[in-house]
C-alpha cells in the first residue's frame, strides 16, 4: 500500500530519523510511538503528503486514498454539522442526482431509439453503483457517526462555527470516518473525546475495513484497538508485532540486546585499539596494524541513546481528615430551565480514589464545583467533614496563575519541603527543562499552563483533591508520574478523566452522573462497565447461564459429583481478579502496611498531648483527634485483612 524507503528528516541542524524503511500494508492497525520531539507528528505528515522528506522515498499504491486528522488547528465553517459531514459523500449526492435526471429523460425518451438506449444503460450501470456504495443510507451514516462522536439532534442543524475547537475536531474526525480512506492516520483523536466516545471509536475501528495508524498517549485504547507498534527510538524506526503492552516488553527484551551487543563490540574495539597502540611503532607489525586499522573504520558503532529518566514523585502527605470527608443530601442544580442534578445524596469517606463518569454534559464538572464551594446548590447542600482542607483543579486551572511569575519561581513558592532539583525534575516531567522553567507563566500557551497547575498541585497538595480532566494534555510519562503519586496519596480524591488505563489504575469507586442522579458503583472503571452490562441485559442470558455451568469431562461422560457437590465445589472455586484489579488491590495493601504504623504512632502522639492540659477546648479537640485515629486504625485494619484474604484466595 505504502512505504517508506531509507527516509531521513531534519529539523534544522536536528535529524530526527534516518534510514527508515517501514511498509504499511492493508488494513494494517498500527500505532506510531516514541518520546516527545521525536517526529512521530511529522512522519504521520509525510505519509499524508503534506511534508516531504530530506532523504530517501515514499511511495504508494495508485489510487490509494489517505485521510488525515492532525492533533488540532482545523476550523470549519458556513455550513451545519450535518451538511458539512455530507460533503465527503459529494461524488455519490452528484450521482444521486444524475441518477434522478436519467429517470426523468427515460419516461421522456423515445423507447424504440438509440439515445434511450445509452440513457438506459447509464442509468442502469449508475444506479447498481449508487446502491453498492449504499448510497441510499447517506444520512443513516451521517446520523450514526455523530451520534457515537457525542452530537445530539440538536446539534446537526447547527453551525460548525458555533462549536469550540475541540467539537470542531470531532467534526473534522466524523468526516474521515464517513470517508473511509484506505488509510487512516490519526494524530491524538482522543484528546478531545469524553470516556464513552472514546468506547464507542474503539467498536468503529475494530470493524473499520481498511488500515488506520494512531499516535495516543492513551495506553487502554492503544491495547483495544492496533496489532503492531513502530516506535521512533535511536533515530530509526523500530516495528514490534503486537499491542502497546507487547510492544513494552519486547521492547526491554530488545534492549537488553542491544546493551550486550553493545558490551561486546566494545570489547572488540578495545582489542584492537589496544593491538594497534602496542604494536603501531615495530616496522614487522605494520601490515597487521593497518589490517587492524581497516578493520576498526568498518565497524559500525553501536550507539545506546540515554533512556530518559524514570520520576517517582511522591506527594508532601497531608493532615489526616475526618473519617467523612464530604457527604451531601437533597442536593440539586439548575441552570435556569436546565436541571443538571435533581435530588443527589452521596457519601465521600476519607481514603476514597473517586472516578466521576457521565456523558459530556452529565454534570460531573458541575457536581465537582458544588464540592469546592466554586458554585452554590439551587438546593440541598453539601457538607465537607472534620479537618477536610480542599484544592481544586479546573480545567481552565491556567486561569488563576499570575502571568508575571516565573515557572521555578511560583512553583517553589507552592513548594512544601521540595528540594529545587527534585522541582525541576518534576517540571521536566511534565515537558518543562532547560531554560523552560525560567520562562514567565504567561507567555505559555492554555496547555502548558494546565499542565505546570498539576505540577504545581503535585507540591503542596491538601487532604482532598478534586481534579478534573488532570489528564489533559500530558504525555503517558507524565500521567506515570501524576498516578503513582496519586495511588500513593493518603488523603481523598475525586477526579473525572478520559483516560481508561488512568481510571482503571486508580479509582476505588465510581460515581456516575446521569439524568441528574449519581449512583454510586464500587470498584475501577471495568467492574462498573460489567455492572452495566448486566443491568442492561447485554451480557446475554445463555452467556450468564454458561458460566455458571460446571466444566463438563472432554468424553461427554456426566460429572461423578451430584448436583450438590457440583454448586458447592463451583461456589468453593476462587474467583480469578482481573490482572488490573489485583494490582490495585496490591498496591492498596502495601499503603495500608506503611499507613497503620504511621496512625499507631499518631495516636500514641495524641495520647501524650492528652497528658498535658493546656484547656478544655484543647483536650476536647485532642479526644476527636484521638477517636477519629481509633476508628482510621481499625478501618484500615480490617480493610488490609479483607484485601489479604480476597488476594490469597484468588
Amino acid at each position: 500500500m505504502l512505504s517508506l524507503q531509507n527516509a531521513g528528516k531534519r529539523f534544522g541542524p536536528r535529524i530526527l530519523f534516518l534510514e527508515a524503511n517501514w511498509l504499511i500494508r492493508s488494513k494494517e492497525r498500527t500505532a506510531l510511538v516514541g518520546a516527545n520531539g521525536t517526529g512521530k507528528s511529522t512522519i504521520m505528515k509525510v505519509l499524508a503528503g503534506m511534508e516531504s522528506l530530506d532523504y530517501g522515498t515514499v511511495q504508494q499504491t495508485r489510487g490509494m486514498s489517505i485521510g488525515y486528522l492532525p492533533q488540532e488547528g482545523l476550523a470549519l465553517a458556513g455550513r451545519s454539522v450535518f451538511e458539512e459531514c455530507l460533503t465527503v459523500f459529494d461524488e455519490l449526492r452528484e450521482m444521486e442526482k444524475e441518477v434522478e435526471w436519467l429517470g426523468g429523460q427515460l419516461s421522456v425518451l423515445d423507447h424504440e431509439g438509440p439515445e434511450y438506449e445509452a440513457t438506459a444503460e447509464r442509468y442502469s450501470m449508475l444506479q447498481e453503483r449508487f446502491h453498492a456504495l449504499d448510497g441510499y443510507a447517506l444520512d443513516a451514516q451521517v446520523g450514526g457517526v455523530l451520534t457515537g462522536l457525542g452530537f445530539g439532534k440538536e446539534d446537526w442543524s447547527r453551525q460548525t462555527d458555533e462549536f469550540s475547537g475541540g467539537w470542531q475536531m470531532r467534526i473534522a474526525l466524523a468526516k474521515l470516518l464517513l470517508a473511509k480512506p484506505n488509510l487512516l492516520l490519526l494524530d491524538e483523536p482522543t484528546n478531545h473525546l469524553d470516556l464513552e466516545t472514546r468506547n464507542w471509536l474503539e467498536d468503529y475501528l475494530h470493524s473499520y475495513p481498511f488500515g488506520y495508524i494512531l499516535i495516543s498517549h492513551d495506553r487502554y485504547f492503544l491495547d483495544v484497538t492496533i496489532d503492531r507498534t513502530v516506535e521512533i527510538w535511536n533515530k530509526r524506526l523500530n516495528i514490534y508485532q503486537g499491542n502497546y503492552t507487547k510492544y513494552l516488553s519486547q521492547k526491554d527484551e530488545r534492549r537488553i540486546q542491544l546493551e550486550a551487543a553493545y558490551r561486546n563490540q566494545r570489547i572488540q574495539i578495545e582489542h584492537l585499539e589496544s593491538f594497534i597502540n602496542r604494536f603501531r611503532a615495530q616496522a614487522t607489525k605494520a601490515k597487521q596494524v593497518q589490517s587492524r586499522i581497516k578493520e576498526l573504520e568498518k565497524i559500525e558503532r553501536i550507539e545506546i541513546p540515554e533512556e530518559e529518566s524514570v520520576i517517582h514523585f511522591k506527594f508532601p502527605q497531608p493532615p489526616p481528615s475526618g473519617r467523612m470527608v464530604a457527604e451531601s443530601d437533597g442536593l440539586s442544580k439548575s441552570y435556569g430551565a436546565k436541571q443538571v442534578l435533581n435530588n443527589v445524596k452521596f457519601a465521600i469517606e476519607r481514603g476514597d480514589r473517586v472516578a466521576l463518569v457521565g456523558v459530556n454534559g452529565a454534570g460531573k464538572s458541575t457536581l465537582i464545583k458544588l464540592l469546592t464551594g466554586e458554585e452554590a446548590p439551587t438546593s440541598g447542600q453539601v457538607k465537607l467533614g472534620h479537618n477536610v482542607i480542599s484544592e481544586y483543579f479546573a480545567q481552565d486551572q491556567y486561569k488563576v496563575l499570575d502571568g508575571d511569575a516565573r515557572m521555578l519561581d511560583d512553583i517553589s513558592r507552592a513548594a512544601i519541603k521540595v528540594p529545587e532539583q527534585a522541582l525541576r525534575s518534576l517540571l521536566g516531567c511534565f515537558l518543562f527543562s532547560g531554560d523552560d522553567v525560567f520562562k514567565p507563566l504567561g507567555v505559555l500557551s492554555g496547555g502548558e499552563r494546565n499542565r505546570f497547575a498539576l505540577a504545581r498541585i503535585l507540591v503542596s497538595p491538601s487532604n482532598f483533591l478534586l481534579l478534573d480532566e488532570p489528564t489533559n494534555h500530558l504525555d503517558m510519562r507524565a500521567k506515570d508520574v501524576l498516578l503513582e503519586a496519586l495511588a500513593a496519596f493518603t488523603g481523598t480524591v475525586v477526579f473525572v478523566s478520559h483516560d481508561r488505563y488512568f481510571i482503571d489504575r486508580l479509582a476505588t469507586r465510581v460515581l456516575e452522573v446521569e439524568g441528574g442522579k449519581v449512583t454510586s458503583h464500587e470498584g475501577n472503571y471495568e467492574d462498573y462497565l460489567r455492572w452495566k452490562s448486566l443491568a442492561d441485559g447485554s451480557l446475554s442470558v445463555e452467556m450468564t447461564a454458561k458460566e455458571k455451568q460446571p466444566e463438563q469431562p472432554r468424553n461427554g461422560a456426566a460429572p461423578a459429583s451430584g448436583p450438590e457437590e457440583t454448586d458447592t465445589a463451583a461456589s468453593d472455586r476462587p474467583r480469578r481478579l482481573n490482572p488490573i484489579k489485583q494490582k490495585q488491590m496490591e498496591e492498596r495493601c502495601a499503603f495500608l502496611e506503611e499507613e497503620v504504623p504511621r496512625i499507631e504512632a499518631a495516636i500514641a502522639h495524641t495520647e501524650e498531648q492528652l497528658g498535658v492540659y493546656v484547656s478544655a477546648a484543647e483536650t476536647q479537640r485532642l479526644t476527636e483527634l484521638a477517636q477519629d485515629l481509633r476508628s482510621q486504625l481499625a478501618a484500615f485494619t480490617a480493610e488490609w485483612e479483607d484485601l489479604m484474604g480476597q488476594l490469597e484466595s484468588a
